[in-house]
């Protein structure tokens, strides 16, 4: 099946068609079989054919976010070369600078932000998902690019009390490093202590207590 080429694209693992000049239907397995492969000739060679860079999957997850997520670095660099929409949001309110400060992509994290990603935004941020898993190199560099320590997503949540709750000692020292409020409450009245002495973090808890977080 053939669609026009002004019409954005929107294609699903189960392989819709794409257009490009008469591009056949399989495209798209082919885009994703080279990306699971780290074949980035095939990538490069589906994209300069017409393959649109900003095709999503049904979760609204980019080529971009997939390279990312598998922790492709020349993928990454050769999706970003066709300039993709570096911001886009998968289903879940994801970036692709989020995912990989998830799951501790440095050197994607690095090429993200060259690419102008956006280190600050409403609700979960790169930084919350980096103290998440306490990757601390990428935590700096995201607070060296202008990263809000004390930013917090609709729920309240912030850096700080992900880190805490998963009991990261060395995360809660470099956000406090960097002026994270121990004493910030959730709208339902929720702080980084209460939130790592209900986990039983009890280290972390002495900690924020020290640096003078209240009961």
């Amino acid at each position: 099946m053939l669609i026009t080429r002004h019409i954005r694209i929107v294609l699903l693992f189960s392989a819709l068609a794409f257009v490009a000049g008469g591009a056949r239907a399989d495209a798209y397995d082919d885009m994703i079989r080279a990306i699971d492969l780290d074949d980035t000739r095939t990538v490069a060679s589906l994209l300069n054919r017409g393959f649109e860079v900003n095709s999503v999957t049904r979760e609204g997850e980019s080529l971009l976010m997939l390279a990312v997520k598998e922790g492709k670095p020349n993928i990454v660099r050769t999706l970003l070369a066709a300039k993709p929409r570096v911001d886009a949001r998968n289903a879940y309110g994801e970036t692709a600078l989020m995912l990989a400060a998830l799951r501790g992509h440095a050197d994607i994290v690095e090429m993200l932000l060259a690419h102008g990603a956006e280190v600050n935004q409403s609700g979960w941020t790169p930084l919350m998902y980096a103290a998440a898993n306490s990757h601390l190199d990428i935590a700096r560099k995201l607070i060296s690019r202008g990263a809000k320590v004390d930013a917090a997503a609709e729920n309240g949540t912030t850096a700080l009390m992900m880190a805490a709750r998963e009991g990261h000692l060395p995360m809660v020292l470099l956000l406090m490093e960097h002026g994270a409020d121990v004493n910030y409450r959730t709208p339902l009245g929720y702080t980084a202590l209460e939130v790592a002495r209900e986990r039983g973090m009890k280290e972390v808890s002495e900690i924020l207590v020290r640096a003078g977080a209240k009961d």
